[in-house]
């Protein structure tokens, strides 16, 4: 294995990625106003720009979870016991002082045990309950009446506000996860450009190079 230079986030993901982030800022800043907490626009305001942004984020993710079963993605956030505790004493202690992480990335999992484990709770346990109750919510406003009988709204706006939280709660993680180590811009780069520094087999390098060279440099900086 040897490190190098390369493409692992595509023009999509990238994409995906960056307005994904964005709808969940708008998300989080017009739901917070819908329960008074500021009144920086009006209630009517809150609740048009939160309902068009929720929607268009249903659609955005649908294109996205079709793009990860088609191109295989998908494998990448799939959770593994191997190296996954020394990720964690790493966060939870080593990191604190001055350790190297130990996990390289390799072409084939970009993203450690740890990561993988978070992204997926993320995107099959609170996403769907955002979404979930999101929609059951709407079908209440506009008229729907078949959960009157058992107060059915105050479950989900509970459930659509613990969600919230909890994701708002996980992108404060995320956020401080990149200022650690090497640097924010060194780890918000590659979700910039798409290229990020991974460990590659001599059948991986040997195949980048034969059909796909625009996904691989040689500019490493140890000279790799």
């Amino acid at each position: 294995m040897s490190l190098h230079r390369v493409m692992i986030y595509s023009h999509f993901e990238r994409l995906w990625h960056w307005l994904q982030a964005l709808a969940i800022i708008i998300l989080l800043f017009t739901g917070l106003r819908i329960h008074g907490v500021h009144h920086v626009m009006s209630f009517e305001m809150a609740v048009t720009v939160h309902t068009t942004v929720a929607l268009s984020l249903l659609l955005l993710w649908a294109f996205a979870t079709f793009w990860l079963f088609t191109t295989g993605n998908w494998k990448h956030y799939m959770p593994t016991k191997q190296g996954l505790w020394r990720v964690v004493r790493f966060y939870a202690y080593g990191i604190f002082k001055g350790e190297q992480h130990p996990y390289r990335k390799a072409y084939w999992r970009k993203h450690n045990p740890l990561q993988a484990a978070a992204y997926l709770s993320l995107k099959i346990g609170i996403f769907p309950m955002i979404w979930i109750s999101g929609l059951l919510y709407l079908y209440m406003v506009w008229g729907g009446t078949w959960f009157a009988s058992v107060n059915f709204p105050s479950a989900v706006a509970f459930v659509h506000t613990l969600a919230a939280y909890l994701t708002l709660l996980f992108l404060i993680i995320h956020l401080y996860m990149l200022t650690i180590g090497e640097g924010f811009f060194k780890h918000v780069k590659p979700m910039i450009n798409g290229f990020d520094e991974v460990d590659l087999s001599k059948v991986e390098e040997a195949y980048l190079e034969a059909d796909e060279p625009e996904h691989i440099q040689d500019d490493m900086p140890d000279g790799s």
